[in-house]
């Protein structure tokens, strides 16, 4: 198995809404703001060299939105999905699989394209099968009033209606082991539901990716999370229980939006899960 970091993009979000009831004098420690309160936000997605298998965690933005659209994300630097793609030694076409920690559009824009006039929608990956679990799709797709501005139809329903959506089964409990796609998977509803962080096997360690249950390593203390979480007190349980199995474990936490912390490890203190170590990812994957 062969790991790779692919970086989607670059954007900016309001550093309150990411902080929620934190007060800003904490937060910017970890992550400064700019001067319109703006936090620099990655969209770093995986993909996974397994056999005849690859499979990439998420797609970030995509390119298919207005620029009215993006231009409320402040967008910048020149990385791509396709570049970052073809600079691991694949195009798009080489993917097998997509798989989708959740379908927020910064995490599923990238799945499907418009064609040159803008008539008609293609998917991005065109020998790839899409990856979701029924829950979050029905979630997804019949959404509430809080996330239905993150839950966009061009960006959901083509994967449906290509007939190369297939969905991962729900646990019993927090963790689904053995899945179909070679890795685990934490199931995780604070932020929306059945959100799914992947737990990858790799050269003796656990990589988990850990999407929006650990947007940044400045999200660590359990307090700090996110004001677009759907149940923040849910978000709170799940992030101790999965950090206080981190720090037990050693887990390599891979991280999905922290745009200058790629991978960290956790440790036990008297404040609690706190940040252990910082690494890029060459230095675990190769």
């Amino acid at each position: 198995m062969k790991l790779h970091p692919i970086q989607a993009g670059h954007f900016k979000l309001d550093g309150g809404a990411m902080f929620g009831v934190v007060p800003k004098s904490l937060w910017t420690r970890t992550n400064p703001a700019d001067a319109n309160n703006m936090i620099d936000i990655a969209a770093r997605c995986l993909l996974i060299e397994d056999g005849n298998r690859l499979t990439l965690i998420d797609t970030g933005m995509g390119t298919k939105q207005s620029d009215k659209f993006y231009g409320y994300y402040n967008l910048y630097g020149d990385d791509t999905l396709e570049k970052s793609l073809n600079t691991a030694g694949f195009s798009s076409n080489d993917v097998t699989d997509v798989f989708l920690t959740h379908l927020h559009f910064d995490h599923s824009g990238g799945a499907f394209n418009y064609n040159k006039d803008r008539t008609k929608l293609e998917s991005a990956f065109k020998n790839a099968h899409f990856w979701s679990n029924k829950d979050h799709w029905k979630w997804a797709t019949e959404p509430n009033r809080r996330e239905v501005a993150s839950f966009l139809e061009e960006n959901i329903l083509p994967m449906e209606q290509s007939g190369r959506l297939k969905f991962t089964d729900i646990p019993q409990g927090d963790i689904l082991k053995n899945s179909a796609l070679g890795f685990d998977i934490f199931y995780a509803n604070g932020h929306t539901d059945k959100q799914m962080i992947p737990m990858i096997n790799y050269d003796g360690k656990t990589i988990c990716f850990m999407a929006d249950l650990l947007p940044t390593a400045g999200h660590l203390p359990l307090p700090f999370v996110m004001g677009y979480d759907t149940r923040p007190l849910l978000t709170l349980n799940e992030k101790e229980k999965f950090l206080n199995l981190a720090a037990d474990n050693n887990y390599y936490l891979f991280l999905e939006h922290d745009a200058h912390n790629q991978i960290i490890t956790v440790q036990h203190t008297d404040k609690g899960v706190r940040l252990k170590d910082t690494y890029t990812c060459n230095e675990i994957f190769n």
